[in-house]
């Protein structure tokens, strides 16, 4: 006699929450919210607004370069488009011919991002590798050159300029000052850095590192891998477009800037800066972005070559960018291992910091003597007064340079020898833990 019965009621399966990743986020929208109550002045929200605007661009241009290996020279023409296509939007508003709210129009922006990147992608992603770097940089100097033929849509070379405060305020919100833009810079900031995590948890996303990583494979199974960089493209033209109208609301002006060759540029360098390897790396690269155009461009004149050498830096000991130093080092911590590294790291650090002083007061000189030879040859670099035509100045440079360099190579290889032996020590703890 059969005795079993069947179970009619429903199963339910409830899976954990991932602590982690809702403490990363929560911390994540805390700091947008706290920063502009910390750091008041007009200045500092500027620069706040700009790293929100940035951090959208960034993560843009990483779904292309980390997470589909399509390395793009022209990624500002859809962020550029996007900020014309915003800036002429508010001016329609603004003459009471469109009836849109303020906050809507960056998503004008977004619209007009994909718009131009379905158009241009569809014949940019037809080829991969080298080839599709080429039709980027192609289309994007092609984009430059007509922003100074059809004025009536770019403005010429004074660009076009708008209002955001448009009507009447809706529950006190203008848009008037600055920390209310911050704020809507914010919103659209944290929504879309969501957004582009969740594409990276989805097939497409997963897809889309498979033809990062294995092309010939992904053909193999029957997916076509120019459909799948199509569809990353227009995604990655759509939120750019929205960082492109954000900014386009932010400075209330957009001028042919916006689509060159620089903006570009700008983005490549950074993205790889802050790591385009790791979902975060690109936020940190767009809080360096901002900091380098907007304070060390002030700081000195020889701005672009301090960044230069840093990008060759990274080239050479750390291409991961600083999202891979930071990953490292939180394994190491995770095993406990942190402290045997402090030593070595306050050797690289002082060596590294010599270097810099030397090298920097040789650049800072010889700048003096380019640029500013009418004011005399003293100059002062931090809080010394050199001389750029006296021996001794150069001689002294060249010897704090020197010796820095040589401690820091001695440095180097010692703290290699430690770090061979702390991953030995992780590797046999992992070891350990896999046979229990």
């Amino acid at each position: 006699m059969n005795t079993r019965t069947l179970e009619t009621r429903p199963n339910f399966h409830f899976k954990p929450w991932n602590v982690g990743r809702a403490l990363i986020w929560g911390f994540y929208a805390l700091a947008l919210i706290v920063a502009p109550l910390q750091w008041t002045s007009s200045f500092a929200q500027t620069m706040l607004s700009q790293m929100g605007i940035a951090i959208i661009a960034c993560l843009a241009y990483n779904i292309l370069l980390g997470q589909g290996g399509m390395l793009s020279f022209g990624h500002a023409v859809y962020s550029g488009l996007g900020s014309f296509l915003a800036i002429h939007t508010l001016n329609t508003v603004a003459a009471g011919h469109l009836a849109l709210p303020v906050g809507l129009v960056p998503l004008a922006g977004g619209v007009g991002g994909l718009f131009f990147a379905a158009l241009l992608g569809y014949v940019s992603t037809k080829k991969s590798g080298t080839t599709f770097a080429m039709i980027t940089m192609g289309v994007g100097e092609l984009v430059w050159s007509m922003s100074l033929m059809i004025p009536e849509f770019f403005g010429g070379e004074g660009g076009v300029s708008g209002n955001r405060v448009v009507g009447q305020a809706v529950m006190g919100i203008s848009f008037g000052p600055q920390i209310q833009v911050y704020y809507l810079i914010a919103l659209y900031c944290f929504i879309s850095t969501v957004a582009m995590y969740a594409l990276t948890r989805t097939p497409l996303g997963r897809m889309l590192n498979a033809v990062r990583d294995n092309p010939e494979r992904v053909e193999f199974i029957g997916y076509s891998t120019q459909s799948v960089r199509y569809l990353a493209f227009m995604i990655s033209g759509f939120f750019a477009g929205i960082a492109g109208g954000l900014g386009a609301l932010n400075f209330e002006i957009v001028t042919a800037e916006v689509v060159g060759a620089a903006r570009s540029g700008a983005y490549l360098l950074f993205v790889f800066l802050g790591g385009a390897t790791f979902f975060f790396g690109p936020i940190i690269g767009a809080v360096l972005m901002v900091v380098a155009l907007a304070l060390l461009s002030e700081l000195t004149k020889a701005w672009l070559l301090y960044l230069g050498l840093t990008f060759l830096f990274m080239v050479m000991f750390a291409p991961g960018g600083f999202a891979s130093l930071i990953m490292m080092n939180l394994r190491v911590a995770a095993y406990g291992k942190l402290g045997k590294l402090w030593t070595g790291y306050l050797a690289l650090g002082g060596a590294g910091l010599a270097v810099l002083v030397g090298v920097a007061a040789m650049i800072e000189m010889l700048y003096h003597l380019q640029l500013n030879a009418a004011l005399g040859p003293n100059l002062s670099f931090m809080g010394a007064s050199l001389n750029a035509q006296g021996l001794d100045s150069w001689l002294g440079a060249a010897f704090v340079a020197l010796t820095g360099a040589a401690l820091f190579e001695l440095s180097r290889r010692h703290f290699a020898n430690e770090w061979g032996e702390v991953q030995a020590e992780i590797e046999k703890e992992i070891k350990r833990r896999e046979a229990l």
